[in-house]
This record gives structure tokens, sequence and C-alpha cells, in this order.
């Protein structure tokens, strides 16, 4: 699903890479962190060095952003992706965000990490494409928020993660009594979230269409969810941010 919802201009202010390796110091569990966001990596197999921006320059790929999430296993593995939010014309790179995070491709991050052990969560992100003096520039962005890419904020936002504290099992379809016909739908919550990944506060700030559960349904499955804390210049801060949720009746 595709909404149109990145100003050109926004676009053309996106010259940074937005995403950075975090390593807070742990003896615990092997190692690892007590919180570690879901990370691009690094590498020739990091989805920022898979995606072909030469032949993306070839089919007439102009300047572009595309947002997308997916769930990441905790072994770094993609379950599921879905991309949004696209600005005008962004056709091509939407599709070869998809081919590249698609099960075929076996596309890998670095899993999250909370509370010192990997987990399921949910990763958002930002492409962008843009050309440079005839040459293509791409980039992504560990965040969806507009202020933090317009800044190029090396911003991490927070993931909602399944199993150990969290109560969250993933998003539902409303019930049929609020829904009797199934479409797609959307909405969009504002969420704070403290340091160490509590939810503080939550509102409904959308719904489409209205009035068939889609913003309740939204509520209720993050309500139950504890997250990995935002990162900002690699350390875990406070925050609050917009999450994006779509629904399709076929994908649930």
């Amino acid at each position: 699903m595709r909404v149109f919802g990145i100003s050109v201009v926004l676009l053309l202010s996106m010259i940074g890479l937005g995403w950075s390796q975090v390593d807070v110091g742990s003896s615990k569990a092997a190692n690892l962190p007590m919180y570690r966001p879901i990370l691009l990596g690094t590498g020739p197999d990091a989805l920022i060095n898979r995606i072909d921006t030469a032949d993306l320059v070839r089919k007439g790929q102009k300047d572009a952003a595309i947002m997308f999430s997916c769930s990441v296993k905790k072994d770094g593995s993609v379950l599921s992706v879905s991309t949004y939010r696209g600005t005008p014309d962004s056709k091509l790179l939407e599709q070869e965000v998809l081919k590249r995070l698609s099960v075929a491709a076996n596309p890998k991050f670095i899993p999250g990490v909370y509370n010192h052990l990997p987990v399921d969560a949910i990763y958002y992100g930002t492409v962008t494409f843009m050309l440079v003096d005839g040459k293509p520039r791409l980039r992504i962005f560990s965040n969806q928020e507009r202020n933090e890419l317009a800044k190029e904020s090396d911003f991490v936002g927070p993931q909602p993660f399944w199993g150990g504290d969290s109560g969250f099992t993933g998003f539902h379809y409303p019930s049929s009594d609020n829904a009797p016909v199934q479409v797609d739908g959307s909405a969009e919550v504002q969420v704070k979230i403290d340091a160490n990944g509590n939810l503080q506060d939550m509102s409904v700030l959308s719904e489409q269409p209205p009035f068939l559960g889609f913003g309740e349904t939204a509520y209720s499955d993050f309500s139950k969810a504890k997250f990995i804390p935002a990162f900002r210049n690699g350390k875990p801060v406070a925050c609050e941010v917009k999450l994006p949720v779509y629904f399709n009746p076929k994908g649930f």
C-alpha cells in the first residue's frame, strides 16, 4: 500500500546516512548489550549495498523516497515487509526495496536485543534515492520522523518486540463487529517511550476509513508492547514518535 506523504522539499534535504552501529556494554548473555535496535549492518549483504542503484538509474528513477517496515526475527532474517508513503514517481525504488527484502533474497539484519537477549521486533526505515551530479546517492534511515530525516540525525526509532517482558503479539484486523465488510485500512498512533522501552503515553492521530475500528485496534495492539528504546548518537533515549499501521484483510 502506497501513501504519498513525503514532500519533495524534504527529500532533497536528506543527504547523510542515518543509521548507526550501537553497542551498549554488557557481560551478560554472551556479552549482548542491554538494548540494541535492529540494525542494517555493513558489508555486501547489508540492504544499503544490495539495492542496485545503477539499475535504478538505467530504468529512469528520479529523486524519490519510500518508507518501509519489516518484521525481523531474532536470527536477523525478515519475516514480512511492507512499503508505504512513497513520494511521487517512487515506484521503481519501491519495487527494488521489496525485491531485496523478499524471502527469496534472504535478507539479513543485525537482530534487536532487549534485556541482553535477541528478540523478534519491527524495524521502521526510510529509503531515499537522489541523483547528484548525475550519480546515484542512496541513503537508508532507521526512523520515519520527518524532522529527524530533515536533520539527517543519528536517530534510530523505537521498535516494538515480541516475547519476554512484552505483551505485543503483532497486529490484528478489527473484529467483524467493528468492520463487517473487510477493507484495507490504516491508523497512525503517537507513542511516548522512555529510555528503557516502556510505553508512557499513546494517542490515535488518525484512521482510514473512519469508524471501522482501525484506530482502536492499533491502540490495543501497541498498548501491550514493550519497545527496544530509541537510540540517539549510540545511546538509548526517551522519545515521542508517530507509528503507522496498515491493515489488509488478506494479511491477517
